[in-house]
């Protein structure tokens, strides 16, 4: 699991081959790599395979390729990286698995004093898991969102992000323009509540006593917290 927080940054160098393709990104870390840990790559959960002096190599599954910008990223672009939370470690963002759910396109950039304001749109199945004020991890960064369309719309779901100072000093945000593509990891607390309430109508039985499942106090408490 990783948290959004970039650690630092890096450079594709290489990436060949097919169906799998293995990519050489060339990075500097606080500390050894591990062969076989996780990292984060631009919002993407790789795994490490070689360890070299100046960064490693992974391996990017055509699934992964199909389903995120990794395929599409120029040589010598910039990336996100960020090394996987141990047990115990911080969580300063939020939780983010790497497993990229859609790919989203920047659709306006305005400054907005020392910060900049971002719209991105993401496909329409995505607007379930995307709230105001809930979490949403773009290209591995984790951010907040400002505002999201609302349920009635038909077409790619639209949220409003703003990059603060901080932000825009650690990552590469700064460099979007209307037309990229990034890639969107929704919040894994998202995916449980839109779950839940795909049972709301069908009350599952209780499993240790045969009773139905009652869970409305529940689903009032996510109203009152804005995730309904």
């Amino acid at each position: 699991m990783f948290t959004g927080l970039v650690e630092t940054t890096g450079e594709l160098r290489s990436r060949s081959g097919s169906p799998v393709a293995r990519a050489l990104i060339e990075a500097r870390f606080n500390g050894a790599l591990v062969l076989g840990e996780s990292i984060s790559v631009n919002g993407v959960c790789l795994t490490v395979d070689a360890i070299l002096p100046n960064g490693f190599v992974a391996d990017i599954s055509a699934e992964t390729l199909a389903r995120t910008t990794l395929g599409e990223l120029l040589l010598g672009s910039k990336v996100h990286l960020e090394r996987a939370t141990p047990a115990g470690g911080r969580l300063g963002g939020h939780i983010v698995s790497g497993h990229v759910d859609g790919v989203g396109k920047v659709v306006e950039r305005k400054p907005s004093g020392s910060a900049i304001a971002l719209s991105v749109s993401a496909p329409v199945d995505l607007a379930p898991f995307i709230a105001t004020k809930g979490s949403v991890a773009v290209d591995g960064v984790s951010l907040t969102v400002n505002r999201a369309t609302g349920p009635e719309r038909t077409s790619d779901v639209v949220f409003d992000l703003m990059l603060v100072p901080h932000t825009l000093g650690v990552t590469f945000l700064a460099d979007l323009r209307p037309g990229d593509r990034v890639n969107v990891e929704v919040d894994l607390l998202a995916r449980y509540v839109a779950r839940r309430l795909e049972f709301q109508d069908h009350p599952a039985k209780n499993a240790l006593h045969g009773e139905p499942h009652d869970d409305e106090r529940i689903l009032q408490k996510l109203r009152t917290s804005g995730y309904l």
